[in-house]
């Protein structure tokens, strides 16, 4: 484990805050981008009949104190179970700030966690690299999260339901394997942009297409079965095949893609939640505070 170089005398206070602004920062990043094929964005709603931009913002608005409180937690090793009270907490929080619709429930989970995972590693001065991130969450949650059983009174989420119907495995099992979507497949597609000289923009989009390509997307399994997965995997493969954004004429591409699976009520919010994931380690492991 290396030390974290060139980090400031702050205090555990000043680094949750630091690791909760980048937390609710990529969730923002994610919003803002356009065109996301079937999501919410500042230009349209996508697929979506119950929520808006500002349906999001109020989200992530009641979502900046879990974030620091959850990192927190992960400073002092906190206990499985203390975090997923914070968790708990920070949903019905989120569901009173949309009046009851369901905007950042996967965040809440996944950059939960990883928060968790930076904190602990931050607060003992190690750096917070993709070994070390996923060395702590399969240390420190997965096996809690193996453990915890579904009780046979909860109702299940979508994601558990297509998770026992076609075998995907959801946020749950991406936590139980140290988040894969994100360290093997997000992050590399985000540097491989990046290095080759795409702004912000273009590198997010790139991975966006990426993660559509790969990701088995409990989301739009749920609304459009498999043959919807099945689609939108196969139009993405196809964007990144012709050059992804690196060619001439991907903007109109990924437009038609966006009308079509807005069309089809196909959102592949998982994907749009592992996106913000990647780019909120990223920037951990790069903006200095």
């Amino acid at each position: 484990m290396k030390p974290l170089l060139h980090q400031p005398a702050v205090g555990p206070d000043q680094r949750a805050h630091r690791i909760a602004r980048l937390a609710v920062r990529s969730l923002y990043q994610e919003l803002a981008l356009y065109p996301k094929p079937g999501l919410v964005s500042f230009r349209d709603n996508g697929a979506h009949l119950d929520m808006d931009a500002a349906t999001f913002v109020r989200s992530m608005f009641s979502l900046r104190g879990y974030f620091v409180a959850i990192s927190a937690a992960g400073m002092v090793d906190a206990g499985f179970a203390q975090m997923q009270r914070l968790g708990v907490a920070a949903e019905s929080k989120m569901l009173r700030a949309t009046r009851g619709i369901n905007t950042h429930r996967g965040a809440i989970f996944t950059h939960g966690i990883l928060a968790a995972a930076a904190g602990y590693a931050i607060a003992r001065d190690i750096e917070p690299s993709d070994a070390i991130l996923r060395a702590v969450v399969l240390e420190k949650c997965s096996p809690d999260l193996r453990a915890i059983a579904i009780a046979p009174s909860a109702t299940p989420t979508h994601g558990q339901l297509m998770a026992a119907r076609h075998g995907a495995a959801g946020a749950r099992g991406e936590a139980l394997q140290g988040f894969p979507s994100v360290f093997e497949a997000a992050l590399p597609a985000l540097r491989g942009a990046l290095a080759r000289g795409a702004d912000t923009r273009l590198a997010l989009l790139h991975t966006f297409f990426v993660l559509l390509a790969e990701t088995l997307d409990t989301n739009v399994l749920f609304r459009g079965g498999a043959g919807g997965l099945q689609f939108i995997r196969a139009r993405a493969a196809d964007f990144l095949e012709r050059g992804s954004v690196f060619e001439p004429g991907w903007q109109q591409r990924a437009l038609a893609l966006h009308r079509e699976c807005s069309a089809q009520r196909l959102s592949p919010g998982g994907c749009a939640d592992l996106l913000a994931a990647a780019w909120f380690i990223h920037q951990l492991q790069t903006d200095q505070p």
